[in-house]
């Protein structure tokens, strides 16, 4: 069985304090995250050992962009999230 069998994704925004690489400007940021949820009972067509995976598995989150761009106004060069996870777990 594949992983999206057993949740429920969606997307959200979340805010993150984020300083530019090149200017040093401090902002905060909307970065975007996939939500995966774990369903309440494996599907119906689930053997035992995917029964046994779905015990194990846990509710989170996945950055879904790795760059942004600066917002100060005389920069606006995009730089790569660093320092951030990329995986988080609800």
């Amino acid at each position: 069985m594949d992983e999206r069998d057993f949740f429920v994704e969606s997307r959200a925004t979340r805010p993150c304090e984020l300083v530019c690489l090149f200017c040093k400007a401090k902002d905060t940021y909307e970065l975007a995250w996939v939500v995966r949820k774990k369903k309440n009972a494996p599907p119906p067509r689930a053997d035992e050992r995917d029964r046994a995976k779905f015990l194990k598995l846990q509710s989170y989150m996945v950055l879904a962009q790795d760059k942004v761009a600066c917002k100060n106004p005389r920069c606006r060069k995009s730089f790569d999230i660093s320092g951030t996870k990329t995986v988080a777990f609800l």
